[in-house]
């Protein structure tokens, strides 16, 4: 499954559903089931853990209005990671990577 790792607090945010916008600053073309993984720093707990899957159904250019539901202010070269359906799982260790990473994970 793909990965993405992602900065506490706002993991748990995600895997919470109280935030539906990761923000980059990159692009990418895949839409589909991502797995949210905590990254080890800062170590806030569970750090190195898948934590949910959500649906990547769009990635667009920031708007003020994408604010509220990603939990920060808007910038330059932000880009809006449009996240549904987030499911939160049962944590498993994850050794995260940059960008988007395979993981075995079959959905239990």
């Amino acid at each position: 499954m793909k990965a993405l790792s992602v900065k506490q607090p706002w993991a748990n945010k995600i895997a919470s559903g109280e935030k539906t916008i990761e923000v980059r600053t990159w692009y990418t073309h895949y839409r589909g089931p991502l797995l949210i993984v905590s990254s080890v720093n800062p170590p806030i707990a569970p750090a190195g853990y898948a934590l949910a899957v959500a649906d990547l159904v769009d990635i667009r250019p920031m708007r003020k209005r994408d604010e509220k539901m990603a939990l920060c202010e808007s910038f330059d070269g932000a880009y809006s990671w449009v996240l549904e359906n987030i499911r939160p799982i049962k944590p498993f260790p994850v050794r995260g990577q940059k960008g988007i990473y395979e993981v075995k994970y079959n959905g239990k």
